[in-house]
């Protein structure tokens, strides 16, 4: 076993990369069918009273053309009179996507807990507490989601949508006082996540097949199944930008390292809602700017926010050479067991983002991503699991800022 044990970390990366993909492949399919599917219900136009299409039930229908063919699509307003010999359902996209996204959280962030989830400086916690405080933030996400929906709550889309935003935030301050900041981020998006695809599992499915046994069954279909689907399915179309925001957050530490971690995901969700909600009235033929202009506003205030401070005064008569040999130190002991060639760090087959600090040309070359990383982040070293100290950052800063010679 230990001929093999070099290859483990290698091997994870390998299975990281093809679940990777195939959490985007299914995430495209499933998201891209809810967009579409949004503006379906929101573009189709009723047919002519006592016309033929009205007569069977159609409540509205368009014309569309896409890849050289016509399309008329048809939707009814409870169900066919004669159920069809094929009925294509859309739910694999959903679990595909909930489950290539499951396994990815598992390689990335459980197996590798105490680097990726655990941040000292926040709380110090074992691999095993970081794992059940994001599995628990899961659990108890839907759960409350869910049963707010049942609620007389759930009958009223704004204030509903107002509590479940402001659940969502609570739950980001919760997390990012126990979990490292993308840790957080990302347990927030897999609460996200769990619920639209707990939506499709737990009630879209199956309200749609009542409706279609009643029809197998001789029965007229009761539309409140179709009813409760749609609202839950609006619900999904709204949680979209944001989960799509926080799949990729992880790139930016500029977000979850800030000291308002929570507050900035909280702004940047609002935006993506209010973008949403533009192209969804648009979709019905109204036009109205102010959405997302406040949701650019947003996105704009958050970048003005969070943007670094100019670096402080620095003693320009220092010696190069003394700066650069103090920083390159902190290097070696600091850094270099992740950004290596061949990483000692377990858990790492190759050095992050492909950057590496061996040498001396390394380090210069990098030389503003060490700053940007280590100084005015403080993403660096991940989960600070090297311990560097805020002095060996602060030389750090005074050789960048004096030029990095």
């Amino acid at each position: 076993m230990e001929v093999f044990g070099h290859l483990l970390p290698y091997g994870l990366d390998w299975l990281n990369l093809l679940i990777r993909w195939l959490h985007v492949i299914t995430g495209i399919a499933w998201i891209g069918a809810s967009f579409y599917f949004v503006w379906l219900d929101n573009t189709i136009r009723p047919p002519a009273p006592g016309s033929e299409l009205a007569s069977k039930g159609v409540s509205g229908e368009l014309w569309a053309v896409h890849g050289g063919g016509f399309y008329n699509p048809q939707k009814y307003l409870v169900a066919p009179s004669e159920l069809p010999k094929e009925l294509h359902w859309f739910k694999w996209e959903a679990y595909s996507t909930w489950l290539s996204g499951f396994a990815l959280l598992t390689i990335v962030y459980y197996f590798n807990a105490q680097a990726m989830m655990v941040d000292t400086a926040v709380a110090n916690l074992s691999s095993w507490q970081a794992v059940g405080i994001g599995l628990g933030s899961i659990v108890l996400g839907w759960t409350v989601y869910d049963l707010l929906c049942r609620s007389k709550l759930g009958q009223h889309d704004l204030a509903f949508g107002v509590v479940i935003f402001a659940l969502l935030v609570a739950s980001t301050w919760v997390l990012t006082h126990y979990l490292s900041g993308r840790a957080a981020y990302i347990h927030v998006g897999a609460m996200i996540g769990t619920m639209m695809v707990g939506n499709v599992l737990m009630l879209i499915i199956p309200g749609q097949r009542k409706m279609v046994n009643a029809m197998m069954a001789g029965q007229k279909p009761d539309p409140i199944h179709g009813l409760k689907a749609k609202q839950r399915s609006v619900h999904n179309n709204y949680f979209t930008l944001p989960v799509l925001f926080i799949m990729i957050s992880n790139h930016y530490a500029m977000t979850y390292r800030h000291a308002h971690a929570w507050a900035i995901l909280g702004a940047i969700m609002a935006a993506g809602v209010l973008i949403r909600h533009f192209f969804n009235l648009r979709h019905k033929g109204r036009v109205e700017w102010k959405y997302p202009i406040a949701g650019v506003a947003l996105l704009a205030a958050v970048a003005i926010a969070i943007a670094p401070q100019p670096p402080a005064a620095r003693d320009a008569a220092a010696d190069p050479a003394l700066q650069f040999a103090a920083v390159e130190q902190i290097m070696t002991q600091r850094c270099v067991s992740c950004h290596a060639a061949v990483p000692a760090q377990p858990g790492f087959a190759s050095a992050p983002a492909g950057i590496m600090l061996e040498n001396a040309a390394q380090i210069r070359q990098n030389a503003a991503k060490i700053y940007e990383q280590s100084v005015q982040l403080k993403a660096m070293p991940i989960g600070n699991l090297t311990n560097m100290t805020d002095a060996e950052r602060a030389q750090v800063a005074a050789w960048f800022e004096a030029g990095a010679k």
